[in-house]
């Protein structure tokens, strides 16, 4: 006998789960413009003859346009820090997690294993122009015996609000490693495969909210070893002559047009100095009598006479360049990342070397030291989630903020051993402290610690024991130079599509009405939040339903 329950998106199975306690998703609603998601949960029951597995094809009937991909577990070594972590992880145990979405078509083969529980991943794409109303969703799994042919199915009511979600308003930053993604595929980088694999990389990203994307005018200076070097993937063309250095910006177009054409916002230009200190410059290639090679990097000092008069001219030359490009108005430059108090004056240093050339423009850095800010070293801090308390009380304007690895205790993450209702809460959170912009360093990082070597993701999810699994990706390389995508990065744009909601529920309602939905189980902080998946269903559920009153 298959037993199977239709789940939320936000409950992750584990092969050893029982069904029978899990609530089954009955009914859910959205606005139009926005997709839907669920979980279709299935074993078998009873004795089978000593079978394995039963093997049946998947089945589904709805008059929506409905998709499915079948939930994989992957290897986790490394859920969290021993001693550092909370109450609210999954496991805290080695295992393997629900992560890895790979897509499947309906009516393809399904293996259902005795005794052990396995998920598939739908998703119903409700396009802006829908007709509101209640639409059913059927699914389950046709299997032969004999003869005969039996179905397993259950159903699910989906109600369409007559309301589109709103354009998303809110920077999203995760930092596509444009080396790992040539590593991962075995391509020469910037060769057409190459090209054609970042716009897949980026098609995705862009496709879940991420819309301010990292752009290598020179190669990133982030996650290096002291002395190491990662792949080049500077997109400037630099020449240094007798007369200073000259600069061609043939591949930096092709960049910003394949951007645009995906629908990218905003341009995060690569860092100017080293990570962790500003100390040094970023490697820097460039010809020199006809021999391509470095010209800057960890030997060089971060404020010498050389590299800030190269800094300097290429500064210029690409600000010219974007405004011919009419991007200029579109761009984020950092100085670099992640300073902490130790290194203020070096960073002001550094800052003071180039400010006058970039006033004006917005310069965010991630560092969780207020005094950046209140001294006024930096104008757009990057807090930490974690540390975000007295930037939240300065009442700065277009705060973001970020979290990585060591953001472990109480705050939102996306660790493979936090729960999907973790990943998704922040959405109420950027909504309720105004959150203007939000970075994570890892949308496919497959090195391991510094760099030093790369991993393959389907057997090492945590860098090499560099960071709690799930910290340095959420994107898989897959065939055809693309990406699979994870649980963990759709649950995020879930969070995105929650505030685009609450959002227009404030805009209908006002601000006291949204915000006694989302207090209603107390005060919501970025440490303290209800913590079931239950609050976030039946939150999104209310603001539908406020929108939907008022429309």
């Amino acid at each position: 006998m298959i037993q199977l329950k239709i789940l939320s998106s936000l409950k992750k199975c584990f092969m050893d789960e029982s069904l029978l306690d899990l609530p089954a998703l009955k009914s859910g609603s959205c606005l139009r413009g926005e997709d839907f998601h669920f979980i279709v949960a299935y074993t078998t029951v009873g004795a089978h003859g000593g079978r394995l597995c039963r093997e049946v094809s998947l089945v589904c009937r709805s008059t929506l346009d409905v998709s499915f991909e079948r939930i994989e577990h992957m290897p986790v070594r490394f859920p969290c820090y021993p001693k550092q972590n909370d109450d609210f992880y999954l496991r805290k145990k080695p295992g393997l997690y629900p992560d890895l979405l790979i897509p499947m078509e309906i009516g393809e083969t399904v293996l259902v294993p005795n005794g052990l529980t396995f998920s598939i991943y739908g998703t119903v794409k409700v396009p802006k122009d829908m007709k509101a109303g209640d639409y059913t969703v059927t699914v389950g799994f046709l299997m032969k015996i004999g003869e005969e042919e039996k179905e397993f199915t259950q159903s699910f009511s989906l109600h369409v609000v007559d309301a589109i979600l709103p354009e998303q308003k809110i920077s999203i930053a995760q930092w596509v490693h444009y080396d790992c993604i040539a590593d991962a595929h075995e391509l020469k980088i910037f060769s057409e495969e190459h090209w054609g694999a970042i716009e897949n990389y980026l098609k995705m990203a862009v496709d879940h909210g991420i819309n301010t994307i990292l752009t290598p005018v020179l190669t990133p200076p982030l996650d290096t070893a002291v002395g190491g070097e990662r792949p080049t993937v500077q997109l400037l063309d630099i020449e240094k002559t007798e007369n200073g250095y000259t600069f061609g910006f043939e591949k930096f177009r092709r960049f910003i047009t394949l951007c645009e054409k995906l629908g990218v916002k905003n341009f995060e230009i690569s860092h100017f100095f080293t990570q962790w200190g500003a100390y040094h410059a970023p490697k820097v290639m460039a010809t020199v009598n006809g021999e391509y090679k470095r010209i800057f990097g960890w030997d060089t000092d971060a404020t010498s006479d050389e590299y800030v008069g190269f800094l300097r001219s290429f500064i210029k030359a690409l600000l010219a360049e974007c405004k011919a490009l009419g991007i200029d108005k579109r761009l984020l430059f950092h100085i670099s990342d992640e300073p902490n108090m130790e290194h203020l004056e070096q960073y002001r240093l550094d800052k003071s070397k180039i400010a006058d050339l970039l006033e004006g423009y917005p310069i965010y850095d991630a560092l969780s030291d207020f005094d950046f800010y209140e001294l006024g070293v930096v104008d757009h801090p990057i807090p930490a989630s974690d540390k975000i308390e007295p930037f939240l009380a300065a009442n700065i304007e277009n705060l973001w903020t970020y979290y990585c690895c060591g953001q472990w205790k109480d705050v939102s993450n996306r660790f493979l051993d936090m729960s999907l209702a973790r990943t998704r809460i922040i959405g109420g959170q950027f909504w309720k402290y105004h959150i203007a912009g939000f970075l994570q360093w890892g949308y496919n990082f497959y090195y391991t610690r510094y760099s030093k070597r790369k991993i393959d993701p389907y057997v090492i999810t945590d860098g090499d024991a560099f960071a709690p699994a799930g910290d340095a990706f959420s994107v898989y390389p897959a065939p055809d130079n693309k990406p699979y995508r994870s649980l963990r990065l759709v649950a995020f744009k879930e969070a995105l599509d929650d505030l685009g909601a609450l959002t227009l529920a404030e805009s209908l309602c006002g601000r006291e009405a949204v915000l006694s939905v989302i207090d209603s189980e107390g005060e919501m902080t970025f440490a303290s939040y209800p913590r079931e998946a239950s609050f976030i269903l039946e939150m999104r559920e209310k603001i539908n339903r406020m929108i939907e009153e008022r429309i």
